[in-house]
């Protein structure tokens, strides 16, 4: 007999278990609609396009545990354990809807006792079992034993206490089923040898009385059912909302191009300004109530390891806690009070021009939160609201000069002289223009990979111009230091003179420019074919059309390009150009590909003093001298730029070369730069 069929003091069981469910999700759904109406505090933001697929996206995600899983190493599998415990969870949830909100051979309306499916259906809850104590067993190994730094948070009193309950609770929710099982079966009669643990247990109870047996399997039964309400009401209520909010997160992710950024109408200046919480739009606050608290993001960041003042964990907590701090007196407007800057309050602008804008933190991020294009947005604020000093000469070089470059001697087109390349306003008749960018038209050590590339596409018989003078730049360094008036000047004339020529294919060997050709322009109705200069010489390559010579043999190693790799994930071009060279080792840079790490020239971060902590690119030249590489490659003018000062300051320039693969493929064939 089910225990909710029973009488309590003359209460029937069916009136108590319905009283709980009603308080229960009476409170639950009060307080989820509370934090709703927080989230609609912010600002509006499309997200409801493509519903089918973001429904697809949602499921996948949650259901593949992909989010999730693409982050585990043999240094850090925990994951896995995470991956098992959602797992394991989810198949309780459908057993407590099933077997007791539905009800079956132990809850409302009974399945007869020893039935198939029932059987089967305990038998997983069995498995499942062992995979959740097995997970929160690894939990208590990982949090409390190894300890990585990505854990280490800064926590109350009252927090230190309920996460090591919840810990106890989830396990205590394992064994609570296994005891029901076993004094139930034992109680009711064991119906067959599954499932495997209940059976067991039932087995091991023979010599208890079946009155005792009764009375401690319908307390079990109500502790486990009073557990979980309990659960239930405090969820929302804690400061691990992400069970609750991950879903939709998933749901409501971006679908552009990762490497576009939000686009603004500048004909509203008003909805750049981030004064308050409620001028971050609300997927931006929904990223706080999604956070894991995992700090993968934490970890991943370059600027924190290099000891800046920047967390993009911190910084969607800070978002959180601010929301759930000041939200209830936004949400009543007499009571409303101004609010502390959360530039300032929940971040400070140190931190928020720390950021390389590399996307290492999005990357790795399990709910798909968006920390870096909060930063942007914070950047916009600052520099078009508010006062800042950051990255104004640079600016100021783009608005008057169209390049970021200051005291630059060269003229754009002076590094071709004598290559005879045509240039698109004299003689457009071309296949392909090849997009030079501001770095390797005019910056003194960039000026060799540009001859060192045309100089390719010359050998290999490519119909090739390039727009010289015409030329502006792209606008990404004005875009990512949150100038976004100034991109989109930039962007506008160079779509227009795009057009005005006709132009199709463009190759460069920035993936800077790269990207914000592809991905951003089309925005802005630039809607071109683009490839990086990597891709094109793979091209070449494959169609036989390059001489390559024999070259020295070299250990070499490659710097992923943030703005390459982890924004377009082209990670396969580059290396297979490099093992096209005749003589070269490639050993990989560690890490590398989507854990790559930065450079730290990304971010407009290229012309901006880096003071606090180490290095970035110091450390990542530390890193790859472990190498013992001869020969760093990089595909990217940031990266040769980055390397070549770090080197300098490190006296590491009589141990390792630093080129671009343009370089080291005109090198093997013969092409003079």
């Amino acid at each position: 007999m089910s225990p909710v069929a029973g009488n309590y003091l003359g209460v029937p069981g069916y009136v108590i278990f319905w009283a709980l469910f009603a308080v229960a999700s009476g409170l639950f759904f009060r307080r989820v609609y509370f934090l709703i109406r927080l989230l609609r505090l912010g600002r509006p933001e499309n997200r409801f396009d493509r519903p089918g697929h973001r429904f697809i996206n949602m499921l996948k995600a949650a259901f593949t545990q992909s989010t999730n899983l693409k982050t585990v190493t043999l240094r850090d599998p925990a994951a896995i354990g995470h991956a098992f415990m959602f797992w394991g969870l989810g198949i309780f949830l459908i057993g407590y809807i099933v077997f007791i909100g539905l009800g079956s051979g132990f809850g409302l309306f009974p399945v007869p006792s020893g039935s198939g499916f029932e059987t089967a259906f305990f038998s997983v809850l069995d498995v499942a079992g062992i995979l959740v104590i097995v997970a929160m067993v690894w939990v208590v190994v990982k949090r409390y034993i190894i300890g990585p730094e990505r854990l280490k948070r800064e926590a109350t009193t009252a927090e230190k206490i309920v996460q090591p309950l919840l810990i106890i609770v989830i396990i205590g929710l394992m064994a609570l089923h296994y005891f029901i099982e076993g004094f139930g079966y034992a109680a009711y009669g064991v119906p067959d040898a599954w499932p495997p643990v209940g059976v067991a247990l039932a087995n091991s109870l023979t010599d208890v009385s079946h009155d005792s047996l009764m009375m401690i399997f319908k307390s079990l039964w109500w502790l486990n059912y009073i557990i979980i309400l309990g659960a239930v009401i405090y969820a929302p209520r804690s400061k691990h909302l992400h069970p609750l909010f991950s879903f939709p997160n998933f749901a409501f992710k971006n679908l552009a191009p990762k490497g576009s950024l939000r686009q603004v109408d500048l004909n509203k200046p008003e909805t750049l300004r981030i004064s308050t919480i409620k001028d971050f739009t609300w997927k931006q606050l929904l990223d706080g109530y999604a956070c894991t608290w995992c700090g993968r993001c934490h970890a991943a960041c370059p600027a924190r390891a290099t000891g800046k003042p920047l967390s993009p964990r911190e910084l969607i907590l800070g978002m959180k806690e601010q929301l759930i701090k000041a939200g209830p007196g936004l949400l009543e407007p007499g009571l409303a009070k101004p609010g502390k800057s959360p530039v300032g309050d929940i971040i400070s602008e140190e931190a928020v021009w720390a950021c390389t804008t590399c996307r290492a933190c999005q990357e790795v991020c399990p709910a798909c939160n968006e920390p870096m294009n909060t930063i942007i947005d914070l950047r916009r604020h600052l520099q078009m609201v508010a006062a800042t000093e950051t990255g104004r000469d640079t600016l100021k070089n783009l608005r008057v000069r169209g390049n970021p470059w200051r005291g630059t001697t060269f003229a754009r087109t002076d590094w071709a002289e004598g290559l005879g390349i045509k240039i698109i306003g004299e003689d457009s008749r071309v296949d392909v223009l090849y997009w030079v960018g501001c770095t390797e038209a005019l910056e003194a050590r960039s000026l060799k990979v540009a001859r060192a590339f045309a100089g390719l596409m010359k050998q290999a018989g490519v119909n090739f111009g390039i727009l010289g003078e015409e030329e502006m730049c792209c606008g990404d360094p004005a875009r990512r230091l949150g100038a976004e008036h100034i991109f989109q000047v930039l962007a506008t004339n160079n779509i227009q003179l795009l057009s005005s020529y006709n132009i199709k294919k463009i190759v460069t060997a920035c993936p800077h420019c790269f990207n914000t050709l592809k991905n951003e322009y089309p925005q802005l109705g630039g809607r071109f074919e683009v490839i990086h200069h990597s891709q094109f010489i793979a091209d070449l390559f494959r169609e036989n059309r390059l001489k390559i010579g024999q070259a020295r043999e070299a250990l070499v190693t490659y710097q992923d390009p943030c703005y390459l790799g982890r924004y377009n994930d082209v990670y396969q071009a580059p290396r297979q150009v490099l093992r096209s060279i005749p003589g070269t080792t490639l050993v990989e840079l560690e890490p590398n590909r989507r854990d790559g790490f930065c450079c730290g020239g990304g971010g407009g971060r290229m012309w901006l003093e880096e003071n606090a902590g180490q290095r970035i690119n110091e450390m990542r030249l530390g890193q790859a001298m472990d190498t013992r590489a001869s020969i760093i490659a990089t595909a990217c003018p940031y990266c040769l730029q980055m390397f070549e000062d770090a080197a300098r300051g490190k006296d590491a320039g009589g141990r390792v070369q630093i080129r671009d693969i343009a370089e080291l493929v005109a090198g093997a064939s013969g092409v003079t730069v």
